[in-house]
């Protein structure tokens, strides 16, 4: 489990393929102190599990299906990526419930700079927008936001200038790939909604969309 607050931006340091998927190398200081093999790190929102640790180097075993489902397979040497350990029960809980089980890959598909603070919008298919609730949380590469607003296939959020400063969202160019993780709490519960209601007292899921859910 993850917060969505990014305690490092890392590097890639290598990618080198595998039998069934391919091995990832980050170069990250500053949080490997306390991390062993077998821990979980989200690398770009990804849950990875940490298989050698050397210094300030983690290697990681990446599966076919998180390079199929993710943007983990695009990774190159030289690129930035957002880092996050698994959280304790005793830290501070300052984002939303990130389960590191990415939804979708969406796209960058407008970037505004207002002020101090940016805007950023990003395209989605229809899939994942049935998750999406305006003033709700998305996770970005990992980082926790709020959606400030939601359009046909695509929805926005705003960033402070912090997180723009200290993650991968000053790197980001128009139709950079990204990975998206819809709130879990909204899934679970526009699901079982969904199981329950459907054919009783007229309710469809066409009606549960009109209400928001």
């Amino acid at each position: 489990m993850f917060t969505g607050i990014i305690e490092t931006v890392g590097r890639v340091s290598g990618v080198f393929p595998a039998k069934g998927g391919l091995r990832l190398v980050i170069n990250v200081s500053g949080v490997l102190d306390d991390v062993k093999p077998g821990d979980s790190i989200a690398v770009n929102g990804v849950c990875l599990t940490a298989k050698t640790i050397k210094t300030d180097m983690v290697e990681f075993d990446v599966s076919a299906e998180s390079v199929s489902k993710t943007t983990a397979g695009k990774l190159k040497a030289g690129v930035q990526v957002n880092v996050e350990r698994a959280m304790r029960a005793s830290d501070r809980f300052g984002g939303h419930f990130v389960q590191g089980h990415i939804d979708a890959v969406g796209k960058v598909k407008a970037i505004e700079k207002k002020g101090d603070f940016w805007g950023f919008v990003f395209a989605v298919d229809e899939a994942v927008k049935d998750y999406l609730v305006s003033k709700g949380s998305i996770a970005i590469d990992g980082v926790s936001l709020t959606i400030a607003e939601i359009d046909k296939n695509s929805f926005g959020v705003a960033i402070i200038p912090a997180t723009f400063e200290n993650t991968t969202f000053k790197n980001y160019k128009v139709g950079d790939a990204v990975n998206i993780e819809t709130d879990v709490l909204c899934r679970i519960i526009r699901k079982q909604i969904g199981n329950i209601l459907p054919g009783k007292s007229g309710m469809t899921i066409e009606k549960l969309k009109e209400m928001g859910f």
